[in-house]
């Protein structure tokens, strides 16, 4: 699997390459190089995360990650569940408080080992770009196929099962890993290294928690209220208020506040759209499901159900976080007149998967 080494916008823009002979319009396709899998995180240069490290004033720390047992249930989405953990087996027996006299009586230690079975989008998490792709002519014979980010293609770099036996939780029969990502996997995250300079964008501070899908002319009234500037290669992260309310839920969460509250991007403004496109962010994160309204306001005609996550993941290359925990950052910000910070957010580096859990650290 090849990574490519970080490379400026050039002449490959245009160029075909063995898995695409035309990009979608608006894409950046080649513009990092054909075997690209790295998206806008290659605009997270030195610099970057220099610019990052220069905004820790205080030494303090905000952990940016619900605690992974929520939202609590299936309501949020019914295909996710919350984690189960379970002890190992030793000797026949759970190894969770396991006394190794048992076994030699010369022996004082006492260990625990457990395993995870886990929905890795269920709560705080990343989408790599192996999330999402769409139905299209790629290599320009006019029929639509499966692809993703930069070409890569559906049912060969992204690959699954046909038989539903094959997927969900394993049996102990039948344990093996049966999907993957040959390209585009969130390993590939993980070898860049998440670290630069994040910006917090408070939608929450505006629209408290009514459900709102927000356009380019509400998110650009926030950002000049608020004094707010998004650089090339920046971080952005979005602050709803609805990890807050999950939280308040304890894991026992309701449809009206899961499904009824909380600000998310309009996906279908496409002058919202190019704005991500123009103002260079790297990675787009928020606290809400999806960081766009979902389902997408109302559209006429054949189009992606997810316009923002076709814009960010299929066409550009911006990795999306969902359902992070922003608001002890957003207060302590908002009270210091700051919205610029040090974040660290690697995923896990765990190859083929599409997605992953995050434990993000925002340093100010």
């Amino acid at each position: 699997m090849t990574v490519n080494p970080k490379q400026g916008a050039g002449a490959e823009a245009a160029a075909s390459t063995e898995r695409w002979r035309q990009r979608p319009p608006g894409s950046n396709w080649g513009d990092f190089g054909p075997d690209d899998q790295w998206g806008r995180l290659n605009l997270v240069t030195p610099k970057k995360v220099l610019e990052g490290i220069a905004e820790v004033r205080e030494g303090l720390t905000f952990c940016l990650s619900l605690p992974l047992d929520l939202p609590g249930g299936n309501l949020l989405n019914p295909r996710r569940f919350p984690p189960v953990i379970r002890p190992t087996i030793r000797n026949n027996r759970p190894n969770m408080n396991y006394r190794m006299m048992d076994d030699n009586a010369l022996q004082t230690d006492v260990l625990s080992d457990d395993l995870v079975v886990m929905y890795l989008q269920y709560s705080t998490q990343w989408d790599s770009f192996a999330h999402a792709g769409q139905m299209f002519d790629a290599n320009g014979d006019g029929l639509p196929e499966p692809v993703y980010y930069n070409g890569y293609k559906g049912e060969f770099h992204i690959f699954g099962p046909s038989e539903p036996e094959d997927a969900g939780i394993p049996t102990a029969k039948s344990p093996r890993t049966t999907s993957g990502a040959r390209a585009l996997g969130i390993e590939q995250m993980a070898t860049h290294g998440v670290q630069g300079r994040g910006v917090l964008i408070d939608l929450h501070a505006h629209f408290g928690r009514q459900q709102i899908a927000v356009g380019y002319d509400q998110l650009m009234r926030v950002l000049e209220l608020d004094g707010v500037q998004i650089e090339s290669g920046d971080m952005v992260l979005l602050h709803t208020g609805f990890a807050q309310s999950l939280i308040e839920m304890a894991g026992e969460p309701t449809s009206e506040v899961l499904h009824g509250t909380c600000a998310a991007l309009d996906g279908r403004d496409q002058r919202l759209l190019q704005w991500i496109t123009d103002s260079g962010l790297s990675i787009l994160a928020a606290d809400n499901y999806a960081v766009e309204a979902l389902p997408a306001v109302d559209h006429v005609g054949c189009c992606a159900a997810l316009p923002l996550h076709e814009h960010c993941l299929f066409k550009l290359g911006i990795h999306l976080g969902e359902i992070w925990h922003l608001t002890p950052l957003a207060d302590w910000l908002r009270a210091h007149g700051r919205h610029r910070f040090l974040l660290t957010a690697p995923p896990l580096r765990l190859p083929g998967a599409v997605g992953s859990p995050a434990t993000p650290i925002a340093t100010v």
